[in-house]
């Protein structure tokens, strides 16, 4: 698997159809500018969707990628190494900040366990049949993965995305439920960028005291000696210091580009993937909106790199999908306003009394006889 491949696969959204939803705002009652970004949202959708008026979003999913890394052993992370299934756990029985507002939100969640560290059957079969592995190894010191895990993984990615489209989801939040996953990222997104480990490093959803953001700051900068040999291979760099959940959501993010559902993105981990994406596909941010600023620096910079512009700046740190899907409101909203708002009455043409043709015919006497003679 290469995954510059999908460069080829991968078109923008329809730039004729959202010139036409351009012009069809410009005839709404509401002056244009009076709705701000929610007219670009529109817009967007409405070239998304190569439709005029855009259709509103009336299938959105949550899908979570599980896993745990084994750099969490390090102490880098506010929970215990290997207890992502407990966020895994909590969030099936409604009980996490994303299982509460998709209840209020009316929206399913899908969880897909790429690599948690758990008996499987602590879990329902649904979530753990799609592992990769027990655990993604400890990036510092060895790959996150092997060659076949990493394209395993990919193509599990791929494979979720295809039976979203097919099921008819429009719209999907896209989150992660791990634990040393932001370690992961932030290597990640300091190889892609060029930075150094202090510059990206940040606290986590958790939180993580200064000693603790001491050994994170190590433990990414050990990382990123051994990712920066293999920047010229996608595939390859997730392997090394990516992990089965990150390797699924690159895989999945792409694959999503390639079917044209839209992906609104979380916190850091999902930026992360994005971010490789990029590099594998130029086009494929384009089918992407950042969701939220999540306060860690890693996010910012790969944010800016892909110039994704996040929705909302609300100070929630929680990760696990919550940001991102408290901006899908927002996204329905632009979609509603695109369709509903109505468009200005043309005004009526001027009766025709025959007094233009009486003024034309003496002007042109006027000419013809110039001293009025």
């Amino acid at each position: 698997m290469n995954l510059d491949d999908f460069s080829d696969l991968i078109e923008r959204p329809d730039g004729g159809v959202r010139r036409d939803a351009e012009e069809r705002r410009e005839r709404f009652v509401v002056p244009p500018g009076a709705l701000g970004r929610l007219d670009e949202l529109g817009e967007w959708l409405s070239a998304a969707q190569q439709a005029v008026p855009v259709r509103p979003i009336g299938q959105p999913r949550v899908v979570l990628f599980a896993g745990d890394h084994g750099v969490a052993e390090l102490d880098v992370s506010g929970r215990a190494a290997g207890s992502a299934h407990e966020l895994v756990r909590a969030t099936l029985d409604g009980a996490t900040p994303l299982a509460v507002l998709a209840r209020r939100f009316s929206v399913p969640v899908r969880i897909v366990d790429a690599g948690l560290d758990c008996d499987p059957g602590l879990l329902p079969e649904s979530v753990v049949r799609t592992r990769v592995r027990r655990g993604s190894g400890r990036i510092d010191i060895e790959d996150a993965l092997t060659a076949e895990e990493a394209e395993q993984a990919v193509r599990l990615g791929m494979a979720i995305a295809d039976e979203e489209a097919d099921s008819g989801t429009d719209l999907v939040v896209l989150g992660d439920l791990s634990v040393g996953g932001t370690t992961a990222a932030a290597t990640l997104i300091a190889a892609l960028c060029g930075t150094d480990a202090s510059v990206v490093t940040g606290r986590g959803g958790a939180g993580i005291d200064d000693l603790a953001w001491m050994r994170k700051c190590a433990a990414v900068r050990d990382s990123l000696r051994r990712a920066r040999p293999v920047l010229g291979d996608q595939l390859e760099l997730l392997a090394t210091v990516g992990g089965a959940d990150l390797a699924a959501m690159t895989g999945f993010l792409l694959q999503c580009a390639v079917r044209r559902l839209p992906v609104i993105l979380d916190g850091v981990v999902s930026a992360a993937c994005a971010l490789v994406g990029q590099r594998a596909a130029f086009r494929a941010p384009d089918w992407w909106l950042a969701g939220q600023l999540s306060g860690e620096p890693a996010q910012a910079k790969a944010l800016d790199r892909m110039a994704l512009n996040p929705l909302l700046d609300h100070g929630v740190i929680v990760g696990e999908g919550s940001g991102a899907l408290l901006a899908l409101p927002f996204v329905q909203a632009a979609a509603a306003l695109a369709a509903e708002l109505p468009e200005r009455a043309e005004p009526a043409g001027e009766p025709d009394d025959g007094l233009d043709d009486e003024k034309a015919d003496d002007e042109g006497a006027a000419e013809s006889d110039p001293v009025g003679t």
